[in-house]
């Protein structure tokens, strides 16, 4: 009799992980306990299951929404941009097959806009200059799709599908935030095959470029055109976060209206439809290139491209000025109107002394009875940090008997600068040569003369720049002591610090002129989530006071000079003009911070989001664990660099494209990155390094000479600390003769070798531009 197998009994005398400890609880509380924990943890699950359903159920009703919205007749019509990636490719023939596809369609073509009855859609069709990149720029802030056109016989080509300029405006676009993009392949082949092979090669060679759903499509015949017009559809579009935030239209037409009141000044008048956000009338607009204005009013026409077959046909019949009718027009509250306000107007008695309140004696009493006892401390003999002493405040009158000549000496410890609380005020006289000093210091780089120059003259000044960059580079920071002017004054409005990155540094002392002109924040982040909070509600507000996505309007810009207005007019010929809403606050200026080399101050084209703007900013780098950051001379290649201007302001996220002018030439690309805050309290220090030589050295001590010419310089500059290449630290003892000669004290053996050295440091501000605008300098 053949065996039966018998497995073990399964010792599992609990149903569930919560009975499992029921046997050890009395009888009396064994109900009272497990049932209610069993109770609770399936209500708990449940809940758990029924809040999932319903973030579910929400994401399937905004993607229907999304796409019933996208595809219905309030929505603009869609927006393609055709990109030739080589000189070889005919944008133009291209452009015509699409807004000519279907003759039999009822199909309506004005201008570059088409409206497909058939396809439930309506597109505008752009077309990329080759060559131009400020054409390219614009228009890519503005496509929803950008189709990238390779020809088929530019594969037998040196440069392959993508020339230089094809790959220059890749790197651009991909730094501002590629939308939805689509590769277009023309001049194929009659074979099949053959076709099939051109796509697969051009889809190895520029699949690399792009992002990872770009779609390749052939576009030679009607057919494969319907396809993808099918495809285009109900294609999901994808566009960058910053274009979301902001209300923006792209012109289709553009009108001139003069202006009674000021004969210098007209309105603009912008025809096109309402995309991304309900346009308020209240708001400032921003016209791309020009500047910032405000809304006169808003007119509300009817759609000249309908969807309905029947609304086609009729407009069709009817003469031109049937879209031209006015529906409702809205006019600008001016108890809600936001002002055009750009520059603060400074106060010139913000700076008078006045009388001291009661808290403010009392303050001062303990701040001096704190001096007081430090005093009576002994003075550390390492390093201390120079500020000048040519203040007229009366607070300072108590250190008059202080050790050294016309200069206070204040530790850099934190603890002790941060108790006694000084005014660290730089010295601003003149030196004997009848010279300012801050011209000496630092020579003004100003391009005001440069339109008068020869050609060989711009020759003979970018050698020198790249002859500077070259120095700077190999010699960071290092500058020579004149001879003819004193050092105290050469470099008196720079001070010595005992460690950068604890040191202390009030980021409100010795302003200038040009902060009482910007706008500053308490709180920027909660400004911003309160600007981009109005825009939402402005989506919900009354048809009285904003206009809805779709809608197609006109609107009237007003008091836009003349000169403006009619470069606005020429530039609308080669790409469309477009009119973006501004958020509030971001019509005020303010600091914020983002192969030739680029000089600090040097004017630069910005374009930050849809606007674009001129400024001349500082670079400096990135310290995380600092609150002072180091000036950088130049924008060195293959560096991370923060860039402070002044410029108008702007919330974050947003991209950042810079280009640098040249002469006789197209703007080129000098740097790529993104906008990181609105920021005025943001310490720039300028860093310069004096260098001397060891003459004699026994041990630990050293004299030093060629750091100044003269004993009184070595005197002033006394409390400031040494170093040395070799990594030794030191402090001046006492100076030696009459040419400027030193005693210095090190923390170890000197080789005569080294080089001796101290760091002085000075606050720096970006300039403030001559032209805000591209369009208003006469240069450009």
């Amino acid at each position: 009799m053949p065996r039966t197998q018998v497995n073990k009994a399964h010792k599992s005398r609990f149903t569930s992980k919560s009975t499992r400890h029921a046997h050890k609880t009395s009888k009396i509380d064994k109900g009272r306990i497990t049932k209610p924990q069993r109770n609770l943890v399936k209500g708990t699950r449940a809940a758990r299951l029924q809040h999932s359903k319903q973030i579910r159920d929400e994401k399937r009703a905004s993607l229907l929404k999304e796409k019933r919205v996208a595809s219905g007749s309030s929505c603009p019509p869609r927006v393609i941009v055709l990109f030739g990636l080589s000189s070889s490719v005919d944008l133009s023939l291209l452009a015509r097959d699409l807004l000519t596809l279907s003759g039999a369609d009822n199909t309506k073509v004005a201008g570059n806009t088409i409206a497909f009855p058939t396809f439930r859609l309506r597109t505008s069709v752009l077309q990329a200059r080759h060559g131009d990149l400020l054409s390219c720029i614009e228009m890519a802030k503005v496509a929803d799709l950008i189709a990238f056109v390779v020809s088929a016989s530019s594969l037998c080509n040196e440069d392959g599908p993508i020339d230089s300029f094809g790959s220059q405006c890749l790197s651009v676009l991909r730094a501002m935030g590629l939308p939805s993009t689509t590769v277009m392949i023309r001049d194929l082949p009659d074979d099949v095959k053959k076709r099939h092979d051109v796509k697969k090669i051009c889809s190895s060679i520029i699949s690399p470029e792009l992002p990872e759903d770009c779609k390749f499509f052939l576009a030679d015949t009607q057919e494969e055109l319907r396809k993808f017009m099918w495809l285009f559809k109900e294609q999901h579009l994808s566009f960058p976060h910053w274009r979301a935030q902001r209300p923006y239209l792209i012109s289709h037409e553009i009108d001139v209206e003069p202006d009674v009141d000021d004969p210098g000044k007209c309105s603009l008048i912008l025809s096109g439809y309402v995309r991304t956000h309900s346009y308020s009338v209240n708001q400032l607009v921003h016209v791309s290139g020009a500047g910032d204005f405000q809304l006169g009013k808003i007119e509300v026409l009817k759609d000249p491209f309908p969807l309905s077959e029947r609304s086609n046909y009729d407009s069709m019949d009817s003469d031109d000025t049937h879209y031209r009718k006015v529906i409702c027009a809205l006019l600008p509250d001016p108890m809600k109107a936001e002002a055009l306000l750009v520059e603060n107007v400074p106060d010139p008695l913000a700076g008078e002394q006045t009388w001291p309140t009661e808290a403010e004696m009392a303050e001062a009493d303990a701040k001096n009875k704190e001096r007081k006892i430090l005093k009576k401390k002994a003075i550390p003999r390492g390093p201390l940090t120079i500020r000048s002493n040519t203040d007229e405040d009366d607070d300072h009158s108590e250190s008059s008997d202080d050790e050294g000549e016309g200069m206070v000496l204040d530790t850099a410890d934190d603890e002790c600068s941060g108790k006694q609380g000084y005014d660290y005020s730089d010295l601003d006289e003149e030196p004997a040569s009848g010279k300012d000093v801050e011209d000496e210091t630092e020579p003004d780089m100003t391009t005001a003369d440069d339109e008068n120059w020869t050609t060989e003259q711009i020759k003979a000044e970018m050698e020198k720049v790249k002859e500077e960059h070259a120095e700077d580079e190999e010699f960071p920071d290092e500058v020579e002591t004149p001879l003819d002017v004193p050092a105290k004054k050469r470099f008196a409005k720079y001070r010595g610090l005992k460690s950068f990155r604890t040191s202390s540094w009030d980021p409100k002392e010795s302003l200038p002129q040009e902060y009482g002109r910007i706008f500053a924040f308490d709180n920027f982040n909660r400004t911003q989530k309160y600007a981009l909070a109005k825009v939402l509600e402005r989506d919900q507000d009354s048809l009285s006071e904003s206009v809805p996505v779709g809608s197609y309007v006109r609107l009237h810009i007003k008091q836009v000079p003349k000169d403006i207005v009619s470069k606005v007019c020429s530039l609308s010929e080669r790409l469309p003009v477009v009119a973006s809403g501004l958020l509030p606050h971001e019509s005020k200026m303010s600091v914020f911070t983002s192969g030739l080399p680029i000089k600090s101050k040097e004017s630069l084209i910005f374009h930050v989001g849809f606007r674009q703007f001129l400024a001349r900013p500082i670079f400096s780098s990135d310290d995380m664990n600092c609150d002072k950051h180091k000036m950088e001379k130049f924008l060195h290649s293959g560096r991370f660099s923060i860039a402070s201007v002044y410029a108008p302001i702007c919330f974050p996220p947003l991209p950042l494209i810079v280009l640098k002018s040249q002469e006789g030439m197209e703007p080129a690309v000098a740097a790529f990155g993104s906008l990181r805050c609105v920021d005025p309290d943001r310490i720039i220090l300028k860093k310069i390094v004096l260098s001397g030589y060891p003459q004699r050295v026994t041990k630990l001590k050293a004299s030093v000479r060629f750091m100044f010419h003269n004993p009184d310089d070595v005197r002033w500059f006394k409390p400031v600390e040494l170093w040395t290449k070799c990594g030794r630290r030191g402090r001046i003892k006492e100076p030696v003769g009459t040419h400027g000669s030193m005693k210095c004290v090190f923390n170890g053996v000197v080789q005569q070798h080294d080089t001796v050295c101290m760091s002085l440091y000075k606050r720096v501000y970006p300039k403030w531009p001559e032209n805000r605008y591209l369009i208003s300098d006469p240069s450009h």
